[in-house]
């Protein structure tokens, strides 16, 4: 293997002044030294409030509900959901329902464990504080001496989810306590067999517990198929896989900046976008999530949005699991010339083959970039037909313009999108260039120069077809007979377009921008604290902002993005949607907020199989960035950039070995030690 190619760049910036959002964003949580946030209720006035957060493992999936009134009592539900288990429709229900058909159920405080102590039932509901850190922790108000915390998690392996109750005597004597267990269960058939709920606890009927010392008992939430055993339920096991997962986590990809909330809402994003893997019929596949979508792949969720962020992780789990997932859409190239499925849901069972949303210029886009990240050659190979498929497809299907027609986009017409839209037009223009690169380096000159020709006629198309005046901003209209500023409009950005660059941001961060983000959409009059607004489209404004040098710009309003989903009112990961699924914690949205840093604020983006890029932008208040682990080509690299006073020192490691350690001061600086 050749070595790596750096080309370490700085670029100047020019940005329109921003306006204040709507309102300042309020905290609740803080951040500790033990890689988690507190929500501390002693001192908490803002109440009553509820939350949700998702957890997930390869076989189940929760969320978890909690809300705390104003006298700082908790109440908290748990959805538990075993994908795999497929159940029947029921009589009442709509035939759609098939596809959210997941073995499930929402239990709450009733299903639990009875303590008691000297004749009394310990009550315990008022909470001192809540901890989020890759597991949710309750710590209850001392009842009678005693003292009791609830610890959630699930297990990485098993069909199984637990709740951790440890009891603190605080007293200065011993208390002698007993304990009556739960023994709940609830049946039904499904396509695999009986299906079984199970809540249990398997606590000591009774027990002294010495001053100052704690005693602890699992509390299972599980499902058994047919005649499988509640005797397989672990909790050691389930708490030292999730400590496990946690701690590749933590060690691996690990971004330090002088924002410590950067830092930490870029560490649980590596949590949610990486949890979020199930077995299934294709293998191991990445899934969103959200109560709605398990044991499926998406062209835009895992193909598009997650899959190009996996392999910088170093998590075999996850490299496995994407890789799966292009498999399964290079298995269904359609042999005519219909478009190809958008999704394949419920285990893989059901193609979904209804709506053409751009989907095969979202392939082209995120599988050659999953390939250029991972730098595996023979998975180049075997994953080119889907590249060359998809791009064959979106110039086949131009219109007299130019643009890729499609006849919806991801947001599978929610919102109107015309005949042609920005989204698939632009994917399709980003997937040229990256399948360019692919091609050569496979040997296929005559095909790499096609590609690069197509993609210098798609710029002119982005420009004269979808460039237009919105709202008197010389902008992006989204398709032909648009009106209003949209969301998508950001993506010329993100493939480094800069020629409408200062309007369009003007338009992103200040006309679209809320306390929440970026809105779907934007016209005169609208109520912005009504609006629809999807995540993924905030997140990936902020790469583009950074792709185009714009730091400054971008780094204020990832701020008030990150302050937001970290510390305010629903933690603590990026979300979906509101109002549609009320903002539940889609995974793939996490690693949208992963790859501001990788190919935003870094600018890594590989040129080969053996060479990288990286042009790196550190805002002017920040004295040092690093990014270490960060998986290139399957070996762990660290860089690490340092303001000095001649300059920015940059440091690229591998191991042992020193890539590039010098000052880099204006311009572009190659190196190929």
């Amino acid at each position: 293997m050749k070595p790596l190619l750096l080309i370490l760049a700085l670029l100047s910036a020019t940005y329109p002044v921003l306006a204040q959002p709507d309102s300042s964003v309020e905290q609740y949580w803080n951040i500790t030294n033990r890689h988690s946030i507190v929500w501390d209720l002693t001192k908490e006035d803002k109440l009553p409030h509820a939350d949700n957060i998702e957890m997930a493992g390869k076989n189940v999936a929760a969320i978890v509900y909690y809300s705390v009134d104003s006298t700082k009592a908790v109440t908290i539900e748990k959805d538990v959901i075993f994908p795999q288990l497929r159940t029947f429709n029921k009589t009442n229900e709509p035939d759609w329902k098939k596809y959210r058909a997941y073995f499930r159920e929402r239990s709450g405080h009733p299903v639990a464990p009875s303590i008691s102590y000297q004749n009394k039932t310990i009550v315990a509901t008022q909470v001192d504080s809540i901890e989020i850190g890759g597991m949710l922790t309750f710590y209850y108000a001392p009842v009678n001496g005693l003292q009791i915390r609830k610890k959630i998690y699930p297990s990485m392996e098993q069909r199984l989810l637990v709740e951790e109750w440890q009891v603190k005597n605080i007293d200065a004597k011993p208390k002698e306590i007993a304990i009556a267990n739960v023994n709940y269960q609830r049946s039904e058939n499904g396509y695999k067999g009986i299906y079984s709920f199970i809540v249990q606890s398997d606590a000591p009927k009774s027990i002294s517990i010495a001053a100052e010392k704690t005693i602890s008992f699992p509390v299972y939430y599980g499902a058994t198929l047919n005649d499988e055993s509640t005797n397989d339920f672990n909790a050691q096991r389930a708490h030292s896989s999730r400590m496990t997962f946690l701690k590749t986590c933590r060690e691996n990809l690990v971004l330090t900046t002088p924002d410590k909330t950067i830092n930490m809402l870029f560490y649980f994003s590596k949590i949610r976008a990486a949890e979020s893997i199930y077995n299934s019929s294709m293998g191991l596949v990445h899934s969103p999530g959200g109560g709605n979508y398990y044991v499926g792949i998406w062209a835009n969720d895992q193909v598009e949005y997650s899959g190009p962020f996996l392999p910088y992780l170093g998590y075999p789990t996850a490299n496995e699991a994407a890789f799966n997932t292009y498999n399964k859409f290079l298995q269904n190239i359609p042999k005519d010339d219909r478009h190809i499925p958008y999704a394949f849901e419920v285990d893989g069972n059901f193609a979904m083959t209804h709506l053409d949303r751009g989907d095969a210029a979202m392939i082209a886009y995120g599988t050659s970039q999953y390939l250029l990240a991972s730098g595996n050659v023979e998975e180049a190979k075997e994953l080119w037909p889907l590249i060359e498929w998809s791009l064959d497809y979106c110039h086949r299907n131009r219109n007299a313009a130019g643009a890729v027609e499609s006849a919806s986009d991801e947001m599978e017409g929610r919102i109107e999108t015309g005949t042609a839209n920005l989204s698939t037009s632009t994917l399709y223009y980003g997937g040229l260039a990256q399948a360019a690169q692919i091609a050569a380096a496979l040997g296929k000159p005559n095909l790499a120069a096609t590609y690069r020709s197509r993609h210098v006629e798609m710029y002119e198309v982005i420009e004269s077809y979808f460039g237009s005046v919105i709202n008197r901003l010389k902008t992006y209209r989204y398709y032909d007979g648009n009106t209003t500023l949209r969301h998508w409009i950001c993506l010329p950005l993100v493939m480094g377009i800069t020629e409408r660059k200062n309007v369009t941001l003007d338009a992103l961060f200040n006309r679209l921008w809320t306390d929440n983000g970026i809105l779907v959409e934007y016209y005169p009059g609208i109520n912005k604290s009504k609006a629809i607004f999807w995540d993924r489209a905030t997140l990936y404004a902020l790469r583009g902002a950074l792709t185009v040098g714009e730091t400054e710009l971008a780094l204020a309003r990832l701020k008030q993005y990150s302050q937001k989903r970290l510390l305010g009112d629903h933690v603590p990961y990026a979300i979906e949607a509101w109002p549609e699924n009320n903002m539940r914690h889609l995974s793939a949205e996490s690693a949208l907020y992963a790859r501001i840093f990788i190919e935003g604020m870094l600018g890594i983006k590989p040129i080969d199989f053996e060479t990288v890029s990286i042009n790196p932008k550190l805002p002017r208040s920040w004295g040092s960035l690093s990014l270490n682990q960060v998986y290139i080509y399957g070996k762990p690299v660290d860089i690490n950039i340092v303001r000095e006073w001649k300059g920015l020192r940059i440091t690229v490691t591998s191991g042992e070995k020193i890539i590039f350690d010098g000052i880099q001061k204006n311009g572009a600086l190659e190196i190929m030690p």
